[in-house]
């Protein structure tokens, strides 16, 4: 096994961690178990069970998270979640395409090259971040999303400890003995056309949930096309008072094209051309992702229930790029079980949430030469076998939240074990130059502590301390020549927060403030070594400190007209305090590719009649591009208006109008750079994605529903 000497929360063997992981939960289960039905033992019937109809949604009370509903997520073009994230305080998504988005909370994340990585996810209560920490969340369709909780910080034990965060999506429901069946139909600007259609039964004892999905746009920039289809099915029936069986199937195949980044000049000049050598390859990605989950729900008393989910997932996904073509897939699979109740032996009103999580991640590998060259303008063209590879990341994480109340006090004890190993197999180079390789984590803990002080019932006080991590990626622990660095290891760091909620004027204006305070140490870094080639470091320590407000505000006026303005603001002050790079001595920097503030707002009218009107703003302040801070992005302002029409037609008819127009002032910017970029030969570096210039679109709804 392979070491390190980073210190952490707990040190241990990766074999005697799982083990103690495993026999210390059960142990503390049938404890749990034992002290319940002490009390419970006698009694013939569980009538008193409520079993939590759907997806066991548990949001821990004295924890802050940002929801987003349904109502915020229809302010915005249905083409994707980008729009409506990107208005939580501390959010920042970077958007280089349909197909490539970066998301980044608090500053953390940002300086990863393309993808979102450093924040947990779950759909539906089934993990959908990778073996190595990635997650692609704006593949799925706003349209059949009812809600997004978003955790910023490690503070959610019981999703990960991630120092980005958790992010959990649940799927639209129709309401209880409701049948609703819905179409909707869109079109736009740089040929957008989507069709959603979806179908939603639910009744006492089952619903089912069903939901399709055709998606397509040229794109604003050469080579730049995207193409989605998507069926889902979200199933669950009550077998009886006790027993709840629950099913998710989704299957989601899209073809994105790669127009990349671009040099300034042409940043300038020419926004909506392509990377030369991506527009000459006719670079994409192809991907079929097939996600299966099934979860069984056992009420054992009205103190003590079990959810255990058994997940499933496939990604084909072949890429041509200009420097070879990656051919890869993967097979990932895994558990999730947790115990919920409340302990009857101690005078407190309390829950508590304990439970294990193991996930196996098999990808498979390889590179081909690219022969778009010799391919007479057609683009990408396979020819020899490069590298033929494949990886075993192993992830167990034990869990647990105990939530105690004690007058006007609410306190929240977290705790998060990780165990991570990676296996990587060379099936191309033998001999000497063989490359495989193994590398064993030391397990890190990661305890939180929340505390709620309600000062009246229209005030309250919250505060949180918390540790967390991010564990690289295997590629990350790969030197240049393919070789495992021992010496490279998680990033971790604590994480201190103080927030405030008040409601006013009757409930009229809501205020909360949020102050937070990270000290990463052994910051994750990649550095580009080629135009394909990365190397990762752990690079000194940053502080991430910030400021995070909302507002909002429901009035009417002219006693009929629902008036709603709010405001979102970020104010980022994130330094490196430690980083050194190639006897560059970088202290003192901000960190790169974090905005210094952003702010998001807007204004929500609707009538009686049905008319309504939509205002959004997203301000983003200027953004260092490079660790020495030379070169920044630009600050800028995107205006976003929608408006529409909906009325009751007949009984069990409804029907939805809307109009859009997204960036109306035609504010020209760069909606995400590539950071640390350099030029190669006597090209200049490309560090810019164009945002879209102005753009329209329409749609149509109509909703059929009857009980």
């Amino acid at each position: 096994m392979l070491t390190n000497n980073i210190p952490r929360i707990g040190g241990l063997h990766t074999t005697s961690t799982k083990r103690l992981l495993i026999i210390s939960t059960w142990i503390l289960l049938l404890v749990c178990h034992s002290s319940l039905f002490a009390q419970n033992h006698n009694s013939d019937t569980l009538s008193e069970v409520v079993l939590e109809t759907r997806r066991n949604k548990r949001t821990t009370p004295t924890v802050l998270h940002a929801t987003l509903d349904t109502a915020i997520l229809a302010r915005y073009s249905p083409v994707g979640l980008i729009q409506a994230l990107n208005e939580i305080p501390g959010v920042q998504i970077f958007s280089g395409g349909m197909g490539t988005n970066r998301l980044t909370v608090r500053g953390v994340g940002a300086r990863t090259p393309y993808g979102t990585s450093k924040i947990k996810a779950y759909f539906n209560g089934i993990p959908i971040t990778s073996g190595i920490g990635e997650t692609s969340f704006n593949i799925y369709d706003p349209e059949s999303i009812q809600n997004i909780d978003l955790i910023s910080g490690p503070k959610g034990s019981l999703y990960g400890a991630n120092l980005g965060g958790a992010m959990l999506l649940y799927t639209k429901m129709a309401k209880p003995n409701t049948t609703v069946l819905k179409e909707g139909f869109n079109v736009g600007s740089f040929g957008l056309f989507k069709n959603s259609l979806s179908f939603n039964h639910r009744r006492e004892d089952y619903y089912i949930n069903v939901f399709q999905d055709h998606m397509q746009t040229d794109g604003f920039r050469d080579n730049s096309s995207y193409e989605r289809n998507m069926v889902m099915l979200d199933a669950g029936i009550i077998l009886n008072p006790n027993n709840e069986l629950l099913l998710l199937f989704q299957q989601l195949n899209y073809n994105a094209q790669i127009a990349s980044s671009i040099s300034k000049t042409d940043f300038e000049e020419n926004p909506s051309a392509a990377a030369a050598n991506w527009g000459a390859a006719k670079g994409y990605e192809d991907n079929k992702i097939t996600t299966l989950g099934l979860s069984y729900i056992h009420g054992f008393s009205s103190q003590l229930k079990n959810k255990t989910s058994v997940f499933y997932s496939y990604l084909d996904h072949y890429e041509p790029r200009p420097f070879n073509i990656l051919d890869e897939f993967s097979n990932s699979y895994g558990f999730r079980s947790s115990f919920l109740g409340s302990l009857n032996l101690i005078p407190l009103k309390n829950n508590f949430e304990v439970g294990l999580e193991w996930y196996r991640d098999t990808y498979h590998w390889s590179t081909l030469e690219n022969l778009y060259e010799q391919n007479n303008g057609k683009g990408s063209l396979a020819g020899d076998r490069l590298s033929d590879n494949k990886e075993y990341r192993n992830r167990w994480s034990g869990f647990m939240s105990w939530d105690f109340f004690i007058d006007r006090w609410a306190f929240t004890a977290g705790l998060h074990l990780n165990s991570s190993s990676y296996s990587f197999r060379d099936y191309f180079n033998t001999g000497e130059s063989n490359k495989n390789a193994k590398r064993d984590f030391d397990a890190v803990w990661a305890p939180s502590i929340s505390v709620e002080y309600s000062v009246n019932p229209h005030w309250r006080l919250n505060g949180n301390v918390s540790y967390g991590y991010n564990i690289p990626n295997l590629e990350e622990t790969l030197t240049p020549e393919g070789v495992i660095n021992p010496e490279i290891g998680p990033e971790t760091g604590w994480n201190y927060e103080l927030g405030t909620y008040h409601s006013l004027v009757d409930h009229k204006l809501n205020l909360s403030l949020v102050l937070y305070y990270m000290d990463v140490e052994n910051l994750l870094v990649s550095d580009r070594v080629g135009e394909d080639q990365y190397i990762g470091r752990n690079a000194g320590q940053v502080s991430h400190k910030g400021i995070e407000f909302h507002a909002d505000y429901n009035q009417l006026l002219f006693q009929r007209l629902s008036f709603r303005p709010y405001l979102n603001l970020t104010l980022n002050h994130h330094r490196f305090e430690e980083f050194i790079s190639e006897d560059t001595d970088y202290s003192g920097n901000k960190l790169t590719g974090v905005p210094e503030h952003t702010i998001a707002g807007g204004v929500v009218l609707n009538d009686p009649s049905g008319l309504f009107l939509t205002t959004t703003m997203k301000y983003v302040g200027q953004t260092p591009m490079d660790d020495a801070n030379t070169q920044y992005n630009q600050s800028y302002t995107v205006v976003n208006i929608k408006a529409g029409y909906e009325r009751q037609l007949w009984d069990h008819m409804h029907m939805r109008l809307s109009f859009g127009i997204d960036n109306v002032l035609d504010e020209k910017y760069a909606s995400s750079i590539l950071v640390n970029a350099v030029g190669f030969g006597s090209s200049q570096p490309r560090y810019y994605y164009p945002g879209l210039p102005v753009n329209y679109y329409g749609g149509l709804s109509l909703r059929y529903s009857f009980n």
